[in-house]
């Protein structure tokens, strides 16, 4: 195995999740993405190795490169996000092979919310199912830029051409009706090693990238350092030494955009504006930062600024309301219905709120809106609307994934619900005394 110290220094770094539906072969995708691309230590290739023969197997099962729960092993099923950590000589890679059962569809939303280019695999002998176009609709849902489909188990249909063009086309038309983004697709034989980082000697007829060359050459983008600067303050610092006795820094990472020393930002949901004095990261004084970096930012005014407050350019800053309308995938076993009590939790702020209506639920065979479907169940895709307690600065999910996204959680006993994407803001912000409910809860 190449060592890590004799690559060359990788400049960017790409967030990739995998999805498809059960025995698609995901785990062996990725074991063999592994291996094939020398980032398997030789320990873990030795306990593969011993796991695999006392299956049973002859060869080294690579899917268990991944599926490392006990449960998965014994099952030969992915029930939870496996994040691995590699790189090559062209790029560093964080990935998260995600569930393909039904029953874990939400911790597809887990792994692929970061994400920035997702591959969903096909069976080539079962080609577009029900799973495939959750799947897709998710990647679409949570605005993921790149999507590659992986056409897999090409050995099993005798590397026909006809049968991987079907399956591309039928895949396509879908992606379109989604607005995903233009998908690129690769005939792979993930056990035979066809594709997935070596081209393949049984598919002449395809002239593409591997999986690994894609995964090597796909554009990053950047847009997340050119959005309007957004820092949810997740910690004021008050050290209160002699050396820095009026020192107030509001602490947290930068979500988006970047930051100057003397750019003048509003303070929100106050909408105090000011202006920025220092910038501080990793101890020292900068003139600038910029998305993801942690930093405290000084400010100019002694304002009332806390946890869940958020810091942005005073001439870009979001919309604040009580009322959010959202597109969400309900993650929970319990339904949502009409006037659930919850909790939404939104970058580093938590308020009470209220489900005010469920106007829609997805069909994902036809795509169609299904109005008023009276509650949402477990994987199901819908509309949403939520009246806050407090008011909330949130942005479209179009314009930032970070600060447009929040969940749903149950106050009774913390567990999310939904995952939600905010898609416009009502007009208009609640103003005098709020409404309460008869519980107590405010409104």
């Amino acid at each position: 195995m190449t060592s890590t110290t004799d690559r060359p220094a990788a400049t960017t770094l790409l967030r990739f999740a995998t999805a498809g539906s059960v025995d698609d072969g995901k785990s062996t995708l990725v074991g063999r993405l592994l291996h094939d691309s020398k980032s398997v230590l030789a320990d873990q290739l030795e306990a593969v190795e011993h796991a695999s023969r006392s299956r049973g197997q002859d060869a080294p099962d690579l899917a268990l490169l991944t599926d490392g729960l006990r449960a998965e092993r014994e099952q030969g099923i992915t029930i939870d996000v496996a994040h691995r950590y590699f790189a090559t000589a062209r790029r560093r890679f964080v990935l998260a092979d995600t569930p393909g059962h039904v029953q874990y569809t939400r911790n597809m939303v887990t792994g692929a919310s970061t994400a920035e280019l997702t591959v969903i695999l096909v069976d080539a002998r079962n080609g577009v199912v029900e799973q495939t176009r959750r799947h897709a609709a998710v990647a679409a849902l949570l605005r993921v830029p790149h999507v590659v489909l992986a056409v897999n188990k090409m050995d099993l249909v005798g590397h026909r051409q006809d049968a991987f063009t079907a399956i591309t086309d039928a895949f396509t038309a879908y992606a379109t009706k989604l607005g995903l983004p233009q998908v690129t697709a690769i005939p792979v034989s993930a056990l035979n090693g066809d594709n997935v980082v070596e081209p393949s000697a049984h598919m002449d007829w395809y002239a593409g990238p591997t999986v690994l060359q894609h995964l090597e050459s796909v554009p990053v983008s950047d847009a997340p350092a050119q959005s309007p600067a957004r820092l949810p303050v997740q910690y004021v610092i008050r050290p209160q030494t002699p050396e820095h006795p009026d020192y107030r820094g509001y602490a947290g990472q930068i979500a988006a955009g970047s930051f100057r020393v003397g750019q003048e930002v509003t303070v929100l949901p106050s909408g105090r504006t000011t202006t920025i004095t220092g910038i501080d990261l990793l101890g020292e004084s900068v003139d600038a930062a910029v998305t993801p970096q942690s930093v405290a930012l000084r400010l100019a005014d002694q304002l009332d600024v806390s946890r869940g407050d958020l810091i942005a350019p005073a001439a870009a800053a979001p919309a604040v309301t009580q009322d959010i309308e959202a597109t969400v995938c309900h993650v929970a076993d319990r339904p949502l219905t009409p006037g659930d009590r919850v909790l939404v939790k939104h970058a580093t702020r938590t308020v009470k709120a209220l489900v005010k209506d469920i106007p829609s639920r997805l069909a994902l065979d036809d795509l169609s809106a299904h109005p008023a479907p009276g509650s949402l169940a477990a994987n199901d895709i819908g509309q949403v609307v939520i009246r806050t307690a407090e008011a909330l600065p949130i942005d479209p999910y179009a314009d930032s994934r970070r600060t447009g996204s929040f969940l749903l959680i149950d106050p009774a006993d913390g567990t999310t619900l939904t995952a939600a994407m905010a898609g416009h803001a009502f007009a208009g912000q609640a103003t005098g005394a709020p409404a309460r409910d008869d519980d107590g809860w405010d409104f």
